[in-house]
């Protein structure tokens, strides 16, 4: 049961701490964790849950060393780390602490380590009525005549109480008596001062000795008090009071002046003898601590000395109250009151205070206009207080006096201009009148604010910017920058791209840029392939009011970017794909030109030099590319061995970075040199017929074009078909002659070799059958063993002409103007059927074909 009591005790006291606490807590939040507590509770009192009001896990408050780190004086707290609590751990006295002071705090700072915390917790100490007045003495000796009149009054020593407001000292009782009543003064501050007042005349002869009880009471529920006894002894007659020599005392005194000087003495007599007519002096009862701390006054006699600090602007006047007591036996006292005028001496500078300031003065602001106003003072009086304002500096400001005394205002004299200058430090300088001079100065920091006089400015003009074709879309290929000489919303600047109707600019709608900082935005790739470059305008705007611009022109080149595969122009199928057939006879030589791959690519420089390699090849000994004229030749004549058909894969790819790349299939067949005659004869046939028409039309069109350049060709045509033939010369002077490559077929049979001669001769072209009209003996440059026939398929070079109704082709190696021909019949002679007439006459189509040397010896 009893156990249960303590129990409940602890929890209604806990209750009321944490309530306590937690109101503490709410009035401090703002600043920091804040607790009170009243003074003298027990130790082990708790204060409140720290850790819970920081929320602070409590588990981890030893680990983390949670105390309280103090200095030298150790605080009358402890913090328990196992529950968070701040526990009082000795006992607390607030007087001791704080004195008389209205508000006791004690802060603390509590520290918890990794990571290191710190936290400031102020407990407040709240005072209770612990302490009773106590008087300074525990008996008071009076000694007054009996002579005294009744209203004579006894001015007593007041009690102190350590408590502090409404617990100190309240009121004071007198015990019952018929002689004496109490008066009290209350002076403030806790300074209430007891006065005992003779209320009836004292009669030595029948009470000698009268014991009075004064009690002092102060403020507490239950109330405190103490107790002085007053014991008055009622002595013969002393009835002549001192009496002071002069009505009044009135003296000056200069601030500043040195310790010990002396200011006035003053003078009593009495007309008593013996003890009762010695005067002594002394400074009245309420005089207070100040004025006792600036003069000293002897006791014997009556000088009055300069004890602390004089200072005028402290205080001008003092009052001093003093007692002329002599010495009787029944003390009489007389009051006089000492007046000490204090005389001003220049010791205080000026003082210069700015009473109304405008920070920001717009840069466009008028001469004249006020930037501050300016007012000085000085402690001092009379001259000392005459001051004089003025500026010593060279700058577009002036003070200018205004009609109230010491006040000025600051106005400008000149423009202003931010860009120049944005901010003034003006030094004001106040001297006084007095003697000496005492000056003081003050700098004053006016900030030139901006107006918006200043176009934005690029960086650059023109700008220049080099992009990649292929940029992604919606993304920053390159940025403008513009700067403004003014500042604040003034400076700050937005682009826009300048847009018109114009055709110079239509690709301006195609680009965005970033109104904030200049970024432009592509919203669709650039080819380089269809558009090389491009100019635009950006125009920079700041935020001011009214707004000012400034535009630039932005040239845009377009690089190359390797963006295109090559492309394969031969060999084409017909359906499109990259494929293509050559039939060359078995009898061809090493180094046989078997085809030409043909590709292009769109684009430039490295980006579309193309290369050529094998990716497949049925045989790699049989047939070698070129690796820069995609040329496939033979590197071996075939065997029996060797396969009909040969399948040949190239790879083009061109020197970009990240290269590109297409392929062809080339199936060679190697057949036999008459299948190969009769299948070329059949391919330049029809391929004629196609270019006959390509030509004839053609010729229509030049011919609608220019009536002029046909004739000519006409009569060039009809004076070269009438020319003679002479076979047998051995200089062609009058050969009409393209200098075009034939297809040839070269055969051996024996130790001879043999050329069958035709447009676009090859495997499998038809030979018309007669005498040697299309076959040319051409001598043999090496014999091959065991073979009837060895052909190569190579190109021979040829010169053509004609002599009336028939076209001649000369044959050869190396064939060129100034060739000899060997004289004979038609040993070295070709005659060709034309392939088409023209106005009666057979022409030639001339094309541009690359002459490549006849391999073997001549």
């Amino acid at each position: 049961m009893e156990q249960r009591r303590r129990l409940s005790w602890r929890e209604r006291r806990w209750w009321v701490v944490n309530m306590v606490a937690l109101a503490a807590f709410w009035s401090g939040a703002s600043a920091q964790m804040r607790y009170s507590i009243s003074e003298e509770v027990k130790i082990g009192t708790g204060v409140g849950n720290i850790a819970k009001d920081l929320g602070l896990d409590k588990s981890t408050l030893k680990e983390r060393g949670y105390r309280i780190v103090h200095g030298s004086a150790e605080p009358p707290f402890r913090v328990n780390q196992d529950d968070g609590f701040l526990y009082v751990s000795r006992k607390i006295d607030r007087e001791d602490l704080c004195d008389r002071s209205k508000v006791c705090l004690i802060d603390l700072k509590t520290v918890l380590e990794n990571p290191l915390e710190i936290h400031y917790v102020a407990v407040e100490v709240l005072d209770v009525n612990d302490h009773s007045p106590i008087f300074p003495e525990k008996e008071k000796m009076l000694e007054i005549s009996e002579s005294a009149l009744p209203g004579a009054r006894f001015q007593l020593q007041a009690a102190r109480d350590a408590d502090s407001g409404p617990l100190s000292v309240q009121q004071y009782k007198l015990s019952q008596n018929e002689h004496f009543h109490l008066e009290v003064k209350d002076r403030g501050e806790d300074r209430k001062t007891p006065c005992l007042i003779l209320q009836k005349s004292l009669d030595r002869e029948s009470v000698k000795t009268h014991v009075l009880l004064l009690t002092a009471i102060d403020g507490g529920k239950p109330p405190k008090s103490g107790d002085m006894r007053i014991i008055v002894d009622v002595s013969d007659v002393n009835d002549n009071p001192p009496i002071f020599t002069t009505d009044s005392y009135t003296v000056q005194l200069k601030e500043n002046s040195p310790l010990g000087t002396s200011i006035i003495r003053v003078n009593a007599t009495d007309l008593d003898e013996g003890s009762n007519g010695e005067v002594v002096y002394s400074l009245g009862n309420d005089v207070d601590g100040t004025i006792r701390a600036r003069f000293n006054l002897n006791l014997l006699t009556g000088v009055i000395t300069v004890a602390g600090v004089i200072d005028y602007e402290e205080r001008s006047r003092y009052e001093i109250d003093v007692q002329a007591s002599d010495k009787g036996a029944a003390t009489l006292t007389t009051d006089k009151v000492v007046i000490i005028n204090i005389v001003d001496v220049n010791d205080n500078e000026p003082e210069i205070e700015v009473t109304s300031f405008s920070r920001a003065l717009p840069e466009d602001s008028k001469p004249g206009t006020t930037v501050a106003l300016i007012s000085v003072k000085d402690s001092d009086s009379g001259l000392n207080g005459k001051v004089m304002c003025f500026m010593n500096q060279d700058v577009p400001f002036t003070l200018a006096p205004s009609l109230q005394n010491n006040m000025y205002s600051l106005v400008t004299k000149l423009r202003l201009d931010r860009e120049q200058q944005s901010q003034y430090d003006v030094t004001i300088v106040a001297k006084d009148a007095g003697e000496p001079v005492l000056s003081s100065e003050k700098t004053i920091s006016i900030i030139v604010s901006d107006v918006n006089d200043n176009r934005p400015e690029f960086l650059l003009s023109p700008y220049t910017f080099y992009i990649t074709e292929n940029n992604p879309p919606a993304a920053s290929v390159f940025s403008v920058k513009a700067s403004d000489r003014d500042e604040g919303d003034n400076a700050l600047i937005s682009y826009h791209i300048l847009r018109d109707r114009g055709a110079e600019n239509t690709l301006s709608a195609f680009l965005n840029i970033n109104a904030e900082n200049g970024d432009i935005l592509a919203l669709k790739s650039f080819d380089f392939e269809t558009l090389k470059t491009f100019q635009f305008q950006v125009v920079a705007t700041d935020s001011g009011s009214p707004s000012l611009s400034s535009n630039v022109t932005v040239n845009v080149f377009i690089l190359d970017q390797n963006d295109n595969a090559p492309v394969i122009l031969y060999p084409v199928s017909s359906n499109g794909s990259a494929e293509g057939v050559e039939e060359i006879p078995r009898n061809v030589n090493a180094g046989h030109l078997v085809t030409k791959v043909r590709a292009y690519d769109a684009d430039i420089g490295y980006n579309g030099w193309l290369l050529f390699s094998l990716l497949e090849v049925t045989d790699h000994s049989l047939f070698a590319l070129d690796r820069y004229t995609g040329q496939i030749r033979t590197l071996r004549s075939f065997t029996e061995t060797d396969e009909a058909e040969h399948k040949l894969l190239i790879l083009v790819k061109d020197n970009g970075n990240v290269s590109l790349s297409a392929t062809a299939t080339v199936v060679v067949k190697a057949v036999e040199p008459k299948e190969a005659f009769a299948a070329s004869d059949v391919k330049s046939a029809a391929k004629d017929d196609e270019e006959n028409n390509v030509t004839f039309y053609l010729m229509i069109t030049l011919g609608s074009v220019s009536a002029l350049f046909l004739i000519s060709i006409i009569v060039l045509i009809v004076m070269q078909c009438s020319k003679p033939t002479d076979y047998s010369s051995k200089y062609l002077q009058d050969v009409n002659y393209d200098g075009t490559l034939c297809n040839s077929i070269q055969y051996r049979s024996g130790d001879r070799r043999y050329m069958l001669v035709g447009p676009r001769m090859s495997i499998g072209s038809t030979i018309v059958p007669g005498s040697n009209g299309n076959t040319l003996v051409v001598p043999g440059r090496r014999q091959v063993s065991g073979e009837d026939v060895n052909y190569d398929g190579t190109l021979c070079n040829s010169i053509q002409y004609r002599s009336g109704d028939r076209r001649y082709m000369l044959v050869g190696p190396r064939m060129s103007i100034g060739s000899t021909i060997v004289p004979g019949s038609n040993g070295n002679t070709l005659v060709v059927p034309g392939r088409r007439q023209v106005s009666g006459e057979y022409d030639v189509e001339m094309r541009r074909f690359r002459i490549t040397e006849l391999s073997g010896s001549r």
